[in-house]
């Protein structure tokens, strides 16, 4: 065999690795024996969704976005809001916190859309960097206005809101040591340990590909 003929091998060898890694890590979820219960959550931009195929993934509940700083509304969260329960799903709400608007505007917007219910899962505020945002408040700064965030949602709810916080956020601002609330941690396919207190909830991957459901999806397992 030639040179060139082995190095031709040699990357066809690489690329089927690399494609079968990659459909792997698209259907990957952490095991149903350890962590048995799941589900996953939608961003801002979710695409559609057929929720039975969710449901018959594994998925037991779904968080959606419904609210984005002080002024954006998700078109989409309104219809399946209300579609998760004809499917079997437990359902809840996501906040994605803006550092560059009032904590009061966005905790308003985000009560005006989404219901009081109680058979709704607790709601989540996502607290990070976002591209569409430069300011970096005084640590001191945002945690005040993120425990204003909380108060009032959970006076609008009434249940104790998620934090959900990533790594370069928190090692920036220690959001998860100071305010008291149960922790969404993230972390692709390796248990994160980066909060100050164990996470209730770990985004396990952003990548998991769902028949029927047009975009990725993030999913999640509650502690055991």
């Amino acid at each position: 065999m030639t040179i060139i003929r082995k190095a031709a091998l040699a990357l066809s060898l690489l690329g089927a690795t690399a494609i079968a890694g990659w459909h792997y890590a698209t259907i990957w979820q952490p095991s149903a024996k350890i962590y048995p219960l799941q589900g996953i959550d939608l961003g801002a931009t979710p695409g559609a969704v057929e929720w039975g195929f969710v449901r018959a993934a594994g998925a037991d509940f779904a968080y959606l976005t419904a609210t984005q700083g002080a002024d954006r509304r998700v078109p989409s969260f309104e219809a399946n809001w209300n579609a998760l329960p004809a499917a079997g799903l437990r359902r809840g709400a996501v906040h994605l916190y803006s550092l560059c608007q009032p904590a009061e505007a966005q905790a308003n917007a985000f009560n005006t859309l989404v219901p009081r219910l109680a058979d709704a899962l607790p709601a989540a505020v996502d607290v990070d960097f976002r591209e569409d945002c430069t300011d970096r408040p005084e640590p001191a700064a945002l945690i005040r206005d993120v425990r204003l965030f909380v108060k009032m949602v959970e006076a609008h709810t009434g249940k104790p809101v998620l934090l959900r916080v990533g790594k370069a956020m928190d090692t920036a601002y220690s959001l998860s040591g100071a305010i008291h609330r149960p922790i969404w941690a993230k972390g692709n396919f390796l248990k994160p340990d980066y909060a100050a207190r164990p996470w209730r909830l770990w985004r396990a991957s952003d990548m998991r590909r769902i028949e029927a459901v047009e975009n990725p999806v993030n999913w999640d397992v509650t502690a055991s």
